[in-house]
């Protein structure tokens, strides 16, 4: 029995031997498992498409430079309407008479009044126009405005990627925990199933009457029920990892056997949360409301573009060197009065550079906060752990003097049973302790933004 006893522990003190300084673990399974998510998680692709757009909206603006090139084309079919009356005959007819008395001929006709229409009939009008902006305020600050929203965005994704390592870490140290508590469970019924058989021993030879045996059995489907619920809180803890993936649910997890169980430098805290992007996207976005600001004062300034048209226009489609032309050009537009739209939109930009500033401040503090209570919650979990670590020892020696003591009929079922729970629970704690600081020190990292979230292999 007191073999069996010793191989139910030894998964216990192996669990001690995990204990390393701070670095000198080896996530590279860790960080593969994050390299998969930042390839797969759909949440991550939605940044990235935003992203994209960003960009392509930066192209728009810079393709805002060159030249515009369209061709244009009308026909226009009418009839009656407004008319210009030209008094041809009553103007030329007198003359042509004179001339044909005179000349003693007909050689001069008559004509005819005439009527012709305002709008024209079967003409056609097609032409090539190049356009070209030569002063134009907007579209500079509208390129400028696009390139810092590519920055806010690139931050955003940056943003979205800490946030997705942590919980990336979270849910890979439960998973952890959870193949830790089903491990103690085993363990666990490997003594109870022992308590079992001695009791049942001691039952058949008059040592012990039957009482000891219905308690071992009790416990035994106790720890039993406790057993099935780790192991379904095992399977939540993997399906909730793999979605993180964006990996079939049911997927296995690797789980690292050097997998550092606790840590015991304190980490530098230094940094503070200059790194944090969530600043750096707020800073961006105070500049994107002062060019804003900017592009509303710039109605003031005029536009000054340029034109060429190539074409032709005739009537019933002819195209000769009557028809063909060229056009060119210079437009001028300069607002002067508005009624103070611009500057009320100017205004409007202004508060929110005021509005920014002040969630900047607010921002600032708030994760320094957040940072503050991340590295008091890590100390907690380094302290928490030691006191479990002792704690674990004392008990398995505690146990192993209690079950001496049982074995020579010198203490009841009942002390024994207490004093294995204290075994078990100690060993659940340990498990817990493990995970605890592991994702303290993820919620850390990400505080201090310390993450490479660019190449996660090298760290």
């Amino acid at each position: 029995m007191y073999t069996r006893f010793i191989k139910g522990l030894i998964p216990v003190f192996l669990s001690l031997c995990h204990i390393s300084a701070f670095g000198q673990s080896d996530h590279r399974q860790l960080d593969e498992y994050v390299n998969i998510a930042f390839a797969q998680n759909q949440g991550l692709k939605e940044q990235q498409f935003d992203l994209d757009k960003a960009m392509f909206a930066l192209k728009e603006a810079q393709a805002m430079y060159f030249p515009t090139v369209s061709l244009l084309g009308s026909y226009t079919k009418s009839a009656g309407g407004r008319t210009i009356d030209v008094p041809v005959g009553d103007l030329v007819n007198p003359v042509y008479t004179a001339l044909n008395q005179l000349t003693n001929s007909t050689r001069f006709p008559q004509l005819k009044n005439e009527s012709f229409l305002l709008s024209p009939n079967n003409f056609y009008d097609a032409k090539v126009r190049t356009s070209l902006p030569l002063i134009n305020a907007e579209i500079r600050y509208n390129k400028l405005i696009k390139q810092q929203l590519i920055t806010s965005q690139q931050a955003a994704v940056n943003v979205y990627k800490r946030a997705l390592v942590k919980d990336i870490k979270t849910a890979y140290y439960r998973y952890y925990q959870s193949l830790q508590s089903i491990a103690t469970y085993n363990s666990a019924m490997l003594l109870i199933k022992e308590n079992i058989r001695e009791n049942e021993s001691m039952l058949r030879n008059g040592v012990r009457n039957g009482t000891a045996l219905l308690r071992s059995k009790t416990e035994q489907e106790k720890n039993n029920a406790a057993l099935i619920q780790a192991q379904h809180a095992m399977q939540n803890a993997k399906l909730y990892f793999n979605f993180l993936l964006n990996r079939p649910l049911p997927d296995s997890i690797i789980i690292e056997s050097k997998m550092v169980t606790a840590v015991v430098a304190i980490p530098d805290t230094s940094l503070g949360t200059s790194r944090r992007e969530e600043i750096k996207q707020l800073r961006t976005m105070q500049q994107v409301y002062t060019l804003d600001y900017r592009l509303q004062k710039s109605g003031f300034i005029p536009k000054v573009s340029t034109f060429i048209d190539l074409g032709s226009q005739g009537n019933d489609f002819n195209v000769n060197n009557k028809t063909r032309y060229y056009l060119w050009g210079v437009n001028l537009q300069w607002d002067i009065f508005t009624g103070g739209q611009r500057k009320y939109r100017a205004e409007q930009s202004r508060a929110n550079v005021n509005a920014t500033t002040a969630q900047l401040d607010q921002t600032q503090q708030s994760l320094q906060l957040q940072l503050d209570q991340s590295f008091n919650n890590y100390q907690s979990a380094i302290a928490t752990y030691k006191s479990i670590t002792a704690q674990l020892l004392f008990a398995g020696k505690y146990y192993n003097d209690q079950l001496k003591a049982y074995r020579a009929g010198q203490l009841l079922y009942l002390e024994l049973v207490d004093a294995q729970d204290q075994l078990t629970n100690a060993r659940l704690q340990m498990a817990d302790a493990e995970a605890n600081v592991q994702i303290a020190l993820a919620e850390l990292e990400r505080e201090q933004a310390t993450y490479p979230i660019n190449n996660p292999n090298q760290q």
